[in-house]
């Protein structure tokens, strides 16, 4: 079976903490509790290999920062061994979402090489009418994908881990163990 440490980075209160619950223990809950430092939580996914019909296993080491600006000056060592990274932005507030390059460009300084899905958190919570988020400002860093997601409904969130997983599991070699 094949690890990998993904990091999820993004500002304070964008849904970190809920998309990695809502995706390992299927769970929502409003109560908002701040991330202090790290939180690690493993999911043992199984990814359909390409051209078959059987499925490869995958454990995913999720890396919850803490979020924030001032986070990203200390990071750098829970950010080291990452091959992959979720970056969080809440689409209801333009100025998270405007911080995603700056995550972008943080995990990239310590993972050259590392594989990046951007979520753009709480669709549920968007007012009809609300103007999109301009995509192609991420263009350039490489990403797999950018990907509307709920924590609450679930709305995209098995596509966002899967999206990353699925790619992880084609790279060569085992990631590292946490």
């Amino acid at each position: 079976m094949k690890r990998v440490k993904v990091c999820i980075l993004g500002e304070v209160s964008v849904g970190k903490t809920s998309l990695v619950r809502r995706f390992v223990d299927r769970a929502f809950s409003d109560e908002y509790l701040s991330t202090v430092g790290v939180k690690i939580s493993r999911k043992l996914v199984h990814i359909p290999e390409p051209g078959s019909d059987r499925e490869a296993d995958l454990q995913l080491i999720l890396w919850d920062l803490e979020g924030g600006h001032t986070w990203l000056e200390v990071s750098s060592t829970y950010l080291k061994g990452a091959r992959g990274a979720i970056i969080v932005g809440d689409l209801t507030r333009p100025s998270t979402v405007s911080e995603i390059q700056a995550h972008i460009s943080r995990f990239k300084e310590v993972n050259p090489d590392g594989n990046l899905v951007v979520a753009l958190n709480k669709l549920d919570l968007r007012r009809e009418g609300q103007a999109t988020t301009d995509e192609a400002r991420f263009e350039g860093a490489n990403l797999l994908a950018t990907i509307h997601t709920s924590a609450k409904t679930g709305k995209g969130v098995d596509e966002l881990f899967m999206t990353l997983g699925t790619h992880l599991l084609r790279e060569p070699g085992d990631g590292p163990h946490a």
